[in-house]
């Protein structure tokens, strides 16, 4: 009886044993916690983090068809300097959508798609591709950025993931905040800039099926295509109801791989744009 009542004790062990590790094998998530959101909180917030966003005036680089920013200071704390009163500070700003480091919304060029307010919140928080070029925008600033170059980025760090944000790194940024640096025009008024080639954002959007792009420059195309008023790459992005920055900052700082991109702007009703808050979450 005592041999027999150990057989069965053995026997119910090893059927335990059996059903705690069939259990594992099927649910694993069971037996490794998922991290809380405060728990990944705090790791995050340890981390880098880097501003990709210039500060903007009234005299700032931009598109020349644009009307520079207008300010009013209509409070201030002392009396006899805002135009309305005193006690506080309050300004009242006016500007294109399109001013300083900004968010491009697909209706900026294709009426019927998204305007800015129809971005979802999701949409802002992305992981970060650069493609660096800039020691051939050094060498050429008509640079377009190629195939070649996003192949080159893969060879080296893999598939550029879905849903990502894909910036070009040219160091145009450095330049800033000087609008004829920026625009570097010859003698004929024809700018030279770098920009996006086209057969490289049909590969990233269209194959790799990426959710937003940036760029440094004031412009998508390069600048003797804008100077023809040829705006055929900015066209392509936001007619596959995507958004871009434009004007971004400090990618040098920034490894290829491996960062988040939090691409924040306000929410104005039927917006065609509206300047950003841009930066980047280091490794």
């Amino acid at each position: 009886m005592l041999y027999a009542n150990k057989v069965r004790a053995k026997l119910s062990w090893i059927f335990l044993s059996a059903l705690v590790c069939a259990a594992f094998i099927a649910c694993p998530v069971a037996f490794a916690a998922e991290p809380s959101l405060m728990e990944m909180y705090k790791i995050i917030k340890a981390k880098e983090f880097v501003d990709l966003t210039h500060s903007f005036d009234t005299e700032i680089p931009h598109w020349p068809g644009f009307p520079k920013e207008k300010r009013e200071t209509i409070y201030w704390y002392d009396s006899g300097v805002g135009s309305m009163g005193s006690g506080f500070f309050a300004q009242v700003f006016s500007h294109v959508g399109q001013w300083g480091t900004h968010c491009d919304a697909p209706a900026h060029f294709v009426k019927g798609l998204r305007t800015i307010d129809q971005i979802d919140v999701k949409e802002m928080f992305l992981p970060l591709v650069v493609i660096d070029v800039s020691k051939k925008a050094a060498a050429n600033p008509d640079y377009a950025l190629t195939l070649q170059d996003v192949k080159d980025w893969e060879s080296k760090h893999g598939l550029i993931p879905e849903g990502s944000f894909v910036a070009m790194r040219t160091d145009w940024s450095k330049r800033w905040p000087d609008p004829a640096a920026m625009r570097n025009a010859d003698d004929n008024g024809t700018a030279h800039y770098p920009g996006w080639g086209m057969e490289a954002l049909k590969y990233i959007f269209e194959e790799r099926k990426i959710t937003a792009c940036g760029h440094e420059p004031t412009d998508t195309d390069p600048g003797i295509s804008t100077s023809k008023g040829d705006y055929s790459c900015e066209y392509y992005i936001l007619a596959q109801d995507k958004y871009q920055i434009e004007l971004l900052a400090n990618l040098d700082k920034v490894p290829e791989n491996g960062a988040i991109i939090v691409a924040t702007f306000p929410k104005p009703a039927f917006g065609s744009g509206f300047p950003a808050r841009v930066f980047a979450i280091l490794p």
